[in-house]
Order: structure tokens, then C-alpha cells, then sequence
């Protein structure tokens, strides 16, 4: 076994390079060493899901063999080392004397030692998580005073901009970082604290200091973090009096105070965790009789002040509703079939409607991994920990950090029940997103009622009155409001509602008339009101013209549900559930945006899963790490949502991408090609093609379907314009657009017969739509035996042909003679008949046979080729041909 250790007391350039001997090497099992540092523990804690640490309680019972030492060379005693035991020392220390024989040390003078490791990771261009890529920053700031420590070097620099650059987050780094002060610092650090004033606002508190430092020539902001550090307020606000002006310095550590306007405010600026401000007087004011500059500024903010902060997020919120719960008597096979299920990673533990304890998945892994299926309660987490809605974040922060519970069990305040759980991917989430969260996020009822038609929204809002009544809230989701959001809305919108879809949709029907269709397995209901729509719009009481034929025929209402999966690829189980865990089963964060429509919530955008702020940045960012895996077709739709807004692909979204991407071989064609055909349908398909084209997604699906600029470039000349009337294409073909048509057979066209076949086999392409491919590559080996420009040899090669592969071939080749031919036999040659038919020859006593046809051919020919113009001329040459075929049977 190969372990990684570093030294007691850690800090956080030991763990950071433990962690990124990890990453490095995955053999290695990482240990926390016993006692870490304050700051190290608490954040080891509270992102325990993402790091891959383990306690030295828990080390696997087998030799060790290795051991990767990091950031020091003290070596702790492990059971099971030996003298075979080889250690790999990798520091940034001065090398001790003395050190083992079977040592290898590598030593390296840098200010940090985790600068080794991310030197290698951006080496060996290693993905990483926010949470890696931040503590390796915090690593590096750390051990070198945030880059300004003398022993700081050039490659810890490039070492912290490579982190920044791959995802870090200097918000989190903040948090856990703790800079000396320098003497005079120390002297105006007292001074503040003793002339500091503490006030509460929208349950935010905010610490307001002042302080006399004319003749102090070092920086301020260390003893703004000192004393935010000591005080632990929601915001702090430093007024100074300097010989330049009052200065100003404001620190935050939420969202609900934005320190940048504040600084604004008074001419400064910065952002929204930390900004500054120079407050300067004319002399005049100075001159004034009894003018206090501080004490005037320090009114002043106080005065304004509560304008610019918001009130906090709570904990209900955030939490999901109704959570699964568990018994102490239940078994550790069932609860894993749970967690497997429900994909969680942990169950609140409930005995007589109290919280006992929770159960982790950990634990139920270890022990059926030691085959034993033992009681629940004897494998969870035995306690009472809870918390209310109205917590605030930093309440539940608390609570897990001092728990060591990652799945927080809300109650009643009232009737102590279970209501909703509350998990560390929840907080660390809202946390990451700045508390880019439903309650902070804008309210879109003015958008909503600019972007849609007076009828649309009338019936939207009788519904949502109608769901007032039934107390179930009701929401716009997906795509619409991502749209909305754009800019670009549709009238296309999707209605989901926490509570009973189906009751809903009846008591409209009982109300307003129309028909209710409904799935009870699935929680849907149909409301048709295409016979009612007229009567509908007049209840409206709308003011102005309006169509009521505008109104969509139908309604659908779903219960909020959630999904999963018994197998990759598989169609996915629902089951009712919260409209959080609906957002959730949805592709991509920015299609998890929820627009709420009953009562006073009416307009208030819902974003549990950071949709808004990957449209903002404009990221196509996956859900979770086995999306793909369960639905292999949105690697598809990642690549149109990309290229149809004109976004990118975020990094780890990528790395999915590429892991899965052999999937969709297992996909059903018809899966495959309603994908295909969402994206012919995008302006920008061609770019879609390309792109998945080089992310190796088309052959994935078969290894002959490529895209490449050739093919984009021939696609393009079938599709550039619309066909003429003679062509008599227009409309749809095939339950296809004529444009998606028109893609997939230039598209075809350049592929072998063979691969064709194959291909069209895979996305299981409609009949019609595969019949005119074939008659393309037909017409493609016609036209290549073809010797002579007779029109009769034309016709007989266009013969046959539909009119869309005659486009195909039209619009794609590139001989004039061709183009000419197809164009004269469409408005000329297709429909010159000779003038004697079947009966015809059954009147000059000819038996049917088989030299009917080659009789009519050969006249038909004449008449193409102009050997004949008259139709005495016809029946001259007709008697000729029976004259010359002697063995033509008579009839009797």
C-alpha cells in the first residue's frame, strides 16, 4: 500500500500537497495527520465530499510499502510500516542531516511546497475542482503571505495564476486566511476595536469602526481582516482619518452587503467582498467652526447604510422538501437500495417523529463490504442534529462543522417533524455561487408580462389563481425561462406544481370547461381547451383586439418529480417529489430555472442549481457527474445549447463529456436521431456538426458518420435557398422538415453505398427519407455511365427519381450539363408521352406482353429525341417496330 503523509499541526500547504500527491498519483491514500490547524480543519470538514483525505483511523489493513512525504521530513509511526517501508520525501525546506538511507528527497527552494505539485498537475494538464484548485491556492497563500513574503518566487506566482485560472475561488481562499500585523498595524487594530459600534440591520451584522491615523504609513486592509477576522460580522466598515482624507475600507463576507456600493457611494469602489474609498474635504469645509470630517462621515453612513444590505438567506431556502426518511429497525441492504436509488448520500434516521441519528452511505459501504447487513440503527451517526427554516447559512455552516454531518435534518419549530433536509452540496453550491440564490435572484414579472401576448398571459394567471385556491405552488420551467432571460422568449413553456398535477387540471376543467387527459403513474394531466378558448378569452375581461384562436389548443400541468436510473442509457423511474428535485433531474444548470406564478411569489425566478449564473458567464455546465452516464443524449444537447447561444462548454463538464462519449453507442437511433434532428432544425447547425465532430461525438454514434468542411460547404448549396415551384417539394417529408431532409441527404451523399446503408441503419431513418438517399447514390452511378446527351437517355436515367433526390443531385453536382438535363426533364421531358398507349396496342390485336413496354419506350424516345414531331409520324414508326419484331403474339 502507497500512503501520503505530512506533519502534526498541519497547515494548509501540507494538506494542499498531500492533496496534490493525490491528484498525481491515485494509488496514494492521503492521511489527515492527527492535529491540524484551526482554519485546515474547519475547511477539511466542511468539504470533507470533495477531498479525498481519510483519518489515520481509517487506513486500509494492509502493508505499507511506500510513503509520499510532503511539506516536511518528520516521519510519524504507522502500524504496519517496516523496514522495507521506502519513503519519497518531497519539501521545501532546508534538507536535514541524518536522514534514513532509503529516504528520497527531493527538495525544492520555493516559497511553498504545494507550488511542486501544481507545477506537475499544469504539466500533465490534470482537470480540477473548484475545491482542489482552492486549496491548493490556499496552499500557496498561505506559506507565502498571499505572495508577499520574501521567500515568495516566481513560480509560486505562475503556480497561484494557473489555479485562479482553473477554477479556485479567492472568495473561499478569504475565508480561511489569517495575515500578520505589522506594529503600527497592531496600534490601529486597538484603536479600532475600542471605538467600534455594532449594528444589526435585515438580521445582518455590521460593525462600523473609526480611528486617527494621520501620521501611519503602512496599508490598512491587514487590520480590516484582523478585526473581521475577531469580530466575525456580516460586514465591517473602516472610517480613518488620514492627512489625505478620511479613507474608508470595507470588508463583507456575504452577498447581502455589497461593500463596492457602499464605497461608491462615497467616490470609491472596488468589489463586492471588499472595497475602499478616499473621502476628500475642499479647505473650506475644513475651515468651518467645529467640522468633524470623521464624525460627519461616519453619519452619514450610518445613515445610508441600510439601502445597500439585504436581508440574509435562510436555510429554507435552499433545503429540499419532504426528504426520505429512515427507521432505526430498517435493514443496511434496504437503505443501500435507497441511496443507490435516490443517488443521495446520506438519510435522516427518524423514531417517533424525532431524529436519532444518520445514516451514511460510508457507513452502509463498509458494512456490507464486510457482509454484514446490520440494523440502521446501529450504523448511523447517533444525535439530535437539527436545524429551522429560518436558520441563516451561517447557522448551518456551524452546524456542520461542529457536527460532521453533511446532511442537515430541517424541522417543524413547532411540532419538532421532519419537513426538508439540507445537504453540504446545497450549502457549498449557494456559497459558491456568491448566494446566487431564488431569494436573491431578480424578479422577472415585468419580463414575463412584456415577452408574452395579453391572451397567453391571462390564461397563465387563471391557472395560477386556480393554484392559489388549492394552496400548490406553480412554476414556469426550463427552457422557457432561460429563454426569457436571453431575451428571446417563445410561447412554448412547460407548467409544473408542487402538489397533485392531475387535481389541478380537474378543478380548472370543473371551472372553465374543456377535457382533462392525465398519467396518474407519471403525476400529468392534459388540459384541453380547444373548444373553450373563445369562452375563455372572454372571461379574461382583455381590453383591446385579441384572437383567442392564439391560445395554445392544450394545457400541460406535471407534478414535480424526480428520476432515476436502474442502468446507463435506460429510460429513467419518476417519482413525485419537491420542485427542487425536479430542477434537478434536468440536463443542464441553465435549463433548472424556475419561474414561481402563484401569488405574491408571481415573478420571482427560482435557481437552485447556478442556472443564472452560467448564463450570465455563459457556461453549459452538466448537473452532476453521472448525467451522461444516465442519459448519454445530452452530450448531443450540450453541444446545441453551446453553439445555439454561443456559449462554452465549462471545463468539467468536458472531462464528463469525454468519459462518456462511447455511450451513446448504446442509444437507441431513434434516441440518436431526434437529437440530430433538434439540431437540424438550429440556425447554427452546421457549427453543432463541427463541433461534435471534433469532440468525437459523431463517431461515437457510427464510425462512419463525419462532418467535415466539404461536407458542411455541400449541405449548405442544397439548403442555401428555397426550391421552386416546379420542384414540387415544398413542405414537410417524411414527418421531417424539407430542410432536415435536404441536411441528411447532401449529408449522405458523400458516404460510400456501403456506409451509407450502415449508417442509415443506425439512426434508424425513416423509410421514405432511406428510399431517397439510395435513389441519390443511384442516380450518382447513372449519371456516371451515361456516354451520350440524348434526353432520352437522360429521362431514362432520371427515371424513377424523386423529385427531393433530383434537388439533391441538382443542387450538388457540379456539371452545367447535369443541372441543365435535370431542369429539362422537370419542365419538359417528364412529361412527353407517346400518343399510343396499352390500348392502342391491344386495338392492332397485340397480345399484353412484356414488348408493350419496349414498344412505348422506344416511341416515347422518338418523341424526346425529335425523330418524330407529328403523331402520323407515331403511328409510321409504330408499325415499323411491330413490323420488326416477328415473334410479337397475336391475339385471336
Amino acid at each position: 500500500m502507497h500512503i501520503g503523509l505530512t506533519h502534526e499541526q498541519a497547515d494548509f500547504d501540507a494538506i494542499a500537497s498531500l492533496l496534490g500527491a493525490y491528484i498525481l498519483n491515485k494509488d496514494i491514500v492521503p492521511l489527515l495527520p492527527r492535529r491540524c490547524n484551526r482554519n485546515v480543519r474547519d475547511f477539511a470538514t466542511l468539504y470533507r465530499a470533495e477531498l479525498p483525505f481519510l483519518d489515520l483511523g481509517d487506513v486500509p489493513p494492509d502493508p505499507i510499502d511506500l510513503i509520499t512525504l510532503v511539506d516536511t521530513q518528520s516521519l510519524i509511526t504507522l502500524k504496519r510500516m517496516g523496514k522495507q517501508t521506502d519513503v519519497y520525501v518531497i519539501d521545501h525546506h532546508k534538507l536535514r542531516q541524518n536522514l534514513p538511507g532509503n529516504w528520497t528527497v527531493f527538495i525544492h527552494e520555493l516559497g511553498a511546497c504545494a507550488t511542486i505539485f501544481v507545477e506537475s498537475i499544469q504539466e500533465q494538464q490534470i482537470p480540477l475542482t473548484v475545491i482542489q484548485a482552492t486549496l491548493l491556492l490556499l496552499g500557496i497563500y498561505e506559506d507565502t503571505g498571499s505572495l508577499t513574503y520574501t521567500r515568495t518566487t516566481a513560480r509560486d506566482v505562475r503556480a497561484a495564476g494557473f489555479l485562479l485560472d482553473h477554477g479556485a475561488s479567492l472568495e473561499i481562499a478569504n475565508d480561511y486566511l489569517y495575515p500578520p500585523l505589522s506594529h503600527e498595524q497592531r496600534q490601529l487594530y486597538d484603536q479600532l476595536l475600542a471605538n467600534m459600534n455594532t449594528l444589526h440591520i435585515h438580521e445582518q451584522t455590521i460593525v462600523v469602526a473609526t480611528a486617527h491615523a494621520e501620521d501611519m504609513s503602512d496599508e490598512v486592509s491587514s487590520a480590516a481582516h484582523k478585526l473581521r477576522d475577531l469580530l466575525d460580522p456580516d460586514a465591517l466598515i473602516l472610517l480613518i482619518s488620514t492627512i489625505e482624507g478620511i479613507r474608508m475600507v470595507a470588508r463583507s463576507t456575504t452577498n447581502q452587503v455589497d461593500v463596492s456600493e457602499i464605497a461608491t457611494y462615497f467616490g470609491g469602489g472596488g468589489h463586492k467582498r471588499a472595497a475602499a474609498a478616499l473621502i476628500r474635504f475642499d479647505d473650506d469645509t475644513h475651515e468651518k467652526a467645529g467640522f468633524d470630517a470623521l464624525k460627519w462621515t461616519y453619519n452619514e453612513l450610518i445613515e445610508i447604510l441600510p439601502r445597500f444590505v439585504q436581508p440574509s438567506i435562510t436555510v429554507e431556502q435552499i433545503m429540499s422538501y419532504g426528504p426520505l426518511l429512515l427507521s432505526p429497525d430498517q435493514s443496511a441492504e434496504e437503505a443501500a437500495r435507497l441511496m443507490q436509488r435516490y443517488g443521495y448520500e446520506g438519510f435522516p434516521v427518524v423514531e417517533n417523529h424525532q431524529v436519532v441519528g444518520l445514516l451514511t452511505r460510508r457507513a452502509v459501504d463498509r458494512a456490507l463490504a464486510h457482509k454484514l447487513n446490520l440494523r440502521v440503527g446501529s450504523l448511523m451517526d447517533a444525535g439530535e442534529v437539527t436545524i429551522h427554516p429560518h436558520n441563516t447559512l451561517e447557522d448551518l455552516q456551524n452546524i456542520m462543522t461542529s457536527s460532521g454531518w453533511g446532511q442537515i435534518p430541517v424541522i417543524d419549530q413547532n411540532t419538532g417533524e421532519v419537513i426538508g433536509i439540507v445537504t453540504r452540496t446545497d450549502l457549498i453550491k449557494t456559497m459558491s455561487n456568491g448566494h446566487n440564490h431564488k431569494m436573491l435572484t431578480p424578479n422577472l414579472a415585468d419580463k414575463l408580462e412584456k415577452a408574452l401576448p395579453p391572451t397567453h398571459l391571462a390564461l397563465l394567471k387563471t391557472i395560477a389563481d386556480q393554484a392559489v385556491e388549492q394552496e400548490i405552488p406553480i412554476y414556469i420551467v426550463g427552457g422557457f425561462v432561460r429563454d426569457l432571460l436571453l431575451e428571446r422568449p417563445s410561447l412554448d413553456f412547460d407548467l409544473v406544481v408542487e402538489g397533485n398535477a392531475i387535481i389541478l387540471a380537474q378543478s380548472l376543467a370543473k371551472r372553465y370547461g374543456g377535457k382533462v387527459v392525465s398519467h396518474r403513474r407519471f403525476g400529468t394531466a392534459k388540459w384541453k381547451i380547444a373548444g373553450i378558448r373563445q369562452q375563455l378569452a372572454e372571461q379574461f375581461s382583455l381590453e383591446g383586439s385579441w384572437d383567442a384562436d392564439n391560445l395554445p389548443t392544450s394545457i400541460d400541468l406535471i407534478s414535480a418529480r424526480t428520476e432515476f436510473y436502474d442502468r446507463p442509457t435506460a429510460l429513467p423511474t419518476v417519482e413525485r417529489s419537491s420542485i427542487k428535485l425536479d430542477l434537478h433531474r434536468r440536463d443542464f444548470s441553465i435549463n433548472t430555472m424556475a419561474l414561481r406564478l402563484d401569488g405574491k411569489y408571481y415573478g420571482q425566478l427560482y435557481d437552485y442549481w447556478g442556472g443564472l449564473s452560467d448564463l450570465q458567464h455563459g457556461f453549459v455546465r452538466v448537473l452532476h457527474s453521472l448525467s451522461f452516464v444516465d442519459d448519454p443524449t445530452r452530450l448531443l444537447r450540450a453541444v446545441r445549447f453551446e453553439q445555439r447561444f454561443d456559449f462554452q462548454i465549462e471545463s468539467r463538464t468536458l472531462q464528463l463529456m469525454d468519459e462518456a462519449h462511447e455511450l451513446l453507442n448504446q442509444v437507441s437511433g431513434d434516441r440518436i436521431r431526434h437529437e440530430l434532428d433538434a439540431i437540424m432544425s438550429e440556425d447554427k447547425f452546421s457549427r453543432m456538426l463541427g463541433r461534435l465532430e471534433e469532440l468525437h461525438l459523431l463517431e461515437a454514434i457510427h464510425p462512419h458518420l463525419k462532418w467535415m468542411p466539404e461536407i458542411a460547404a455541400e449541405v449548405k448549396k442544397v439548403i442555401g435557398q428555397k426550391p421552386a415551384d416546379i420542384w414540387e417539394i415544398n413542405g414537410s417529408f417524411s414527418n421531417l422538415s424539407l430542410r432536415q431532409a435536404l441536411i441528411y441527404l447532401a449529408w449522405m451523399f458523400h458516404l460510400p453505398y456501403e456506409h451509407m446503408q450502415a449508417v442509415a441503419r443506425r439512426l434508424r431513418l425513416p423509410k421514405k427519407l432511406q428510399s431517397a438517399i439510395q435513389e441519390v447514390h443511384l442516380l450518382k452511378a447513372r449519371l456516371a455511365d451515361i456516354r451520350q446527351d440524348k434526353p432520352s437517355q437522360w429521362v431514362k436515367c432520371f427515371e424513377g427519381i424523386s423529385h427531393i433526390a433530383l434537388y439533391a443531385v441538382y443542387c450538388l453536382t457540379k456539371d452545367a450539363l447535369v443541372k441543365q438535363a435535370i431542369h429539362r426533364y422537370l419542365t419538359e421531358w417528364e412529361n412527353i408521352k407517346p400518343c399510343a398507349n396499352g390500348s392502342t396496342l391491344r386495338q392492332l390485336k397485340i397480345k399484353p406482353s412484356p414488348a408493350y413496354k419496349i414498344i412505348l419506350e422506344r416511341l416515347r424516345s422518338a418523341w424526346l429525341d425529335g425523330e418524330i414531331e407529328t403523331e402520323g409520324e407515331e403511328q409510321q414508326l409504330l408499325r415499323e417496330l411491330i413490323a420488326s419484331m416477328p415473334d410479337i403474339e397475336k391475339l385471336e
